[in-house]
């Protein structure tokens, strides 16, 4: 389908973006990669007035050192993100999750912010981020990943807020990590997704984080299972037991792909893999 008309504006400047979106108003609508938009235009599924191309904002683009944390630019593209040694070095979780999204031609456009403020509980990103306990960098104030996603394709963005990127702390360098995704294809949304992240201290589970894609409106913790795991012995077995909440608190949804109930037995089975996988056993 052709998307409905609208004018399109290229700040050059972060100032700029944030004058178009409040000139805008309700009708503004930011533009990044494109990946997840475009096709929303096309489907008529979303009709802004004005596009914002944040393309040529400088402050959005690149991963820097803040010392405990990286900040991500939300211009930064997931090519980028998998090639970046700083993401390699310190979050090393993201690039797993990242090199998992979509396709080369995909990871070639999208970018790391853009994914997240779509705000898709199918997409990898955001349950990667929450896990890590991220923060969302905005024109106007900080915002901790836990509050960041309201419902579905649905943010606490303000309609006058750019997203400016995303700081992950450093504290997780160390931990095994792994990113367990049940697709039909490679180039699919995930059914269910798990990020897992684990602290293990000789035979022992140290602490653990574990965010769930695709098992609600938003992204989720596995807080049962990280309790279970916590102060426990780092084995299959235990990790077994501990995955049969990773559903608890959950919401899955029905659709053509799988019912919530086999959702619900995804998630069981892929957090006990994403754990073992974490820690090594």
């Amino acid at each position: 389908m052709i998307p409905g008309s609208f004018d399109y504006v290229r700040p050059s400047s972060l100032e700029e973006a944030v004058s178009a979106l409040r000139d805008a108003g309700d009708e503004g609508k930011v533009i990044a990669g494109g990946q997840s938009l475009l096709p929303l235009l096309r489907l008529r599924l979303a009709f802004p007035e004005v596009l914002i191309d944040v393309a040529s904002v400088p402050e959005l683009h690149g991963v820097r050192d803040e010392g405990s944390s990286l900040l991500v630019g939300a211009m930064t593209t997931h090519y980028d993100v998998l090639r970046d040694p700083l993401i390699r070095e310190h979050a090393p979780l993201v690039a797993a999750a990242t090199s998992t999204v979509a396709d080369p031609a995909v990871r070639h456009r999208g970018t790391f912010g853009g994914s997240l403020a779509h705000a898709d509980p199918a997409g990898d990103l955001p349950a990667v981020v929450l896990a890590m306990d991220g923060v969302f960098v905005t024109s106007s104030r900080e915002i901790p990943a836990a509050e960041f996603f309201a419902d579905y394709l649905t943010s606490t963005l303000e309609p006058d807020e750019v997203l400016v990127g995303v700081r992950l702390p450093k504290a997780f360098a160390g931990w095994g990590f792994h990113y367990e995704k049940f697709h039909r294809t490679a180039q699919a949304w995930a059914i269910v997704g798990v990020a897992c992240l684990v602290d293990r201290s000789g035979g022992e589970v140290a602490g653990a984080r574990i965010g769930l894609t695709n098992m609600g409106s938003t992204p989720v913790r596995a807080s049962a299972v990280e309790a279970a795991v916590r102060g426990g012995a780092a084995d299959r077995e235990a990790f077994r037991a501990a995955a049969a909440s990773a559903a608890e608190g959950t919401s899955p949804p029905s659709d053509l792909h799988g019912s919530s109930d086999y959702r619900r037995h995804l998630a069981t089975v892929l957090t006990a893999r994403a754990l073992s996988a974490a820690a090594g056993v």
